[in-house]
């Protein structure tokens, strides 16, 4: 009978010593990670949202001594993986990587959604953009944005566009910068960059807007005609293309962010601990080096700045999507 009981008690000393330490109901941040964390990626392997992933998450797992283990759920333009992140248990050791797209556009564009991205989700921080560069096939005349206006006001029938999909980002930029020149664009989407930028090779369509990594090295072999960056300012890895709002156009910004998430009711300690490390990661060298060349450069901005920034998005799509009548089925 006492080898039992003391036998008991050694089970049970051991199972506390394993169990999280709980601070007025929330698991203590020093505690996280207490196992391996599954990070969700909405986007196939390979993806620009992949990769970071997996450059980031190498790191995390380095510093913080537990596997860290990335899961490809992709599917439904972004929606199957994040929603997982979303159905998840909020305790730090599920989390995800998302865009604007399944953040965002998605919930204007499908009549139904599989998560409410203000209610499922804990926003963690932006980890990357790259900008979109708007492109053009060589046999456009137009050398810079405004010669391009004057070109679309004067011969839009002519000119195709196309993008990575329907109501993805790049569909959305050019759709946004034809309703600042006043005139209507033949689009023509296709299956992710690969596919769009042989399109604009062979001349099947004239522009895009898509992101740097898939058409700098092209422009600069003078295969593909760079006109301008769609971000807020221009980028430190591109800084001769100039934005369009230099450009005069402006409303039209597409970075395309890579974002850390967790399910909402991830207890704020660990919330705090997750984005310190994930900050920590994007300031060594090794990573930024690994980002730079795929022009991407590393943002680390905090929760509340990255809710911002949701916000924008949503302002700045809205609009678009209305005028346009764009909607996925």
């Amino acid at each position: 009978m006492a080898r039992r009981c003391l036998a008991g008690l050694l089970a049970l000393a051991g199972a506390v010593a394993w169990a999280p330490a709980w601070v007025g109901g929330q698991v203590a941040a020093q505690e996280w990670p207490q196992r391996s964390v599954t990070v969700y990626v909405p986007f196939i392997a390979g993806s620009t949202p992949d990769t970071i992933a997996r450059t980031v998450v190498d790191r995390l797992q380095a510093r913080l001594g537990q596997p860290f283990v990335v899961e490809n759920r992709a599917g439904a333009s972004g929606n199957t993986g994040t929603a997982a992140v979303a159905k998840a248990p909020p305790d730090g050791h599920t989390l995800g990587v998302s865009i604007v797209g399944p953040l965002v556009i998605n919930a204007l564009l499908f009549p139904s959604m599989p998560y409410e991205t203000a209610k499922d989700l804990a926003p963690i921080t932006i980890l990357a953009a790259q900008p979109s560069v708007l492109v053009a096939h060589p046999g456009v005349t137009a050398g810079n944005v405004q010669e391009l206006l004057a070109l679309l006001k004067t011969d839009a029938a002519k000119i195709t566009y196309g993008s990575i999909g329907r109501g993805s980002l790049s569909h959305l930029s050019m759709e946004a910068l034809a309703i600042k020149a006043g005139v209507k664009l033949v689009h023509l989407p296709f299956a992710g960059s690969p596919a769009t930028v042989t399109a604009l090779l062979r001349g099947d369509v004239q522009l895009a807007v898509l992101p740097a990594g898939s058409v700098v090295p092209l422009g600069r072999e003078g295969k593909l005609k760079m006109l301008a960056v769609t971000s807020p300012q221009r980028s430190p890895l591109l800084p001769d293309l100039p934005t369009l709002r230099e450009s005069g156009i402006v409303g039209v910004e597409a970075d395309a962010w890579v974002g850390l998430i967790a399910p909402a009711g991830t207890p704020a300690p660990v919330i705090e601990r997750i984005h310190k490390a994930a900050v920590a990661v994007l300031a060594e060298p090794e990573v930024t080096a690994k980002l730079a060349a795929q022009f991407v450069s590393p943002i680390a901005n905090t929760p509340d700045e990255f809710r911002a920034v949701l916000k924008e998005e949503h302002d700045r799509w809205a609009p678009i999507i209305t005028s346009a009548g764009i909607k996925v089925e």
